[in-house]
């Protein structure tokens, strides 16, 4: 697979919360979470934080194509407190997704492990002798008619990197827009990744109070 370089981005990054410790942001889709190595992929959201908010650091990543909501540390020790939330698993997340085809059951539960595709890069795939847990619960919020596509919620339980669009492939629903897991149909349907980042529950990690965000999809 040839390099990729990102088309430039105009869409805009909306603070959501803010405090000496902390920010949460919604990050506008077509934006990388960080710089690339190819000075061609500069812009990011880290890059253009740190103009404002010369300390911060990101505590966790969207996908290039996912929009949504995002939890950023304005300095190292609530960065350290919030990463050891992500990795106890206390921080919850949602996820806005619009699947090809109509997904018969109301809701659904998709246990497969996950890793990296030495062959594809930067594919991952599913793998039951290799991979890492994955784990992603799902619920349906509208079926369109027709059958053309599914609107539904995720939860993902483990966040492996490409988690929410190969286990939608894999239950052979992608998600549309999506150009690294896709079917013959699901790609052309959109001109954008249809997945956003909606919500996010986490404890303050100063003042011990449970925030919880909402970030309403666009689509």
């Amino acid at each position: 697979m040839t390099e990729f370089i990102a088309q430039p981005c105009d869409g805009i990054i909306d603070v959501l919360y803010q405090d000496e410790h902390l920010l949460l942001i919604n990050k506008p889709t077509g934006l990388l979470s960080l710089s690339g190595k190819n000075p061609l992929n500069k812009d990011s959201v880290h890059y253009r934080l740190v103009q404002d908010y010369p300390t911060a650091t990101l505590v966790h990543r969207l996908d290039f194509g996912t929009s949504g909501i995002m939890l950023v540390a304005l300095n190292k020790v609530i960065n350290g407190l919030l990463t050891k939330q992500f990795q106890q698993r206390t921080i919850t997340k949602q996820y806005t997704a619009v699947l090809y085809g109509d997904v018969v059951n109301d809701c659904g539960d998709i246990r497969l492990p996950i890793a990296k595709d030495s062959d594809n890069f930067p594919l991952m795939k599913v793998c039951h002798h290799h991979g890492k847990l994955a784990h992603s619960q799902y619920q349906v919020i509208k079926r369109h008619q027709e059958g053309i596509s599914t609107r539904v919620e995720f939860t993902p339980i483990t966040g492996r990197t490409h988690q929410l669009r190969l286990h939608s492939q894999q239950i052979s629903h992608p998600i549309l827009g999506c150009d690294l897991y896709y079917n013959e149909h699901s790609q052309q349907m959109s001109s954008r990744l249809m997945l956003h980042a909606s919500g996010l529950s986490f404890t303050h990690p100063v003042t011990e109070q449970r925030i919880d965000y909402v970030c309403p999809s666009p689509f």
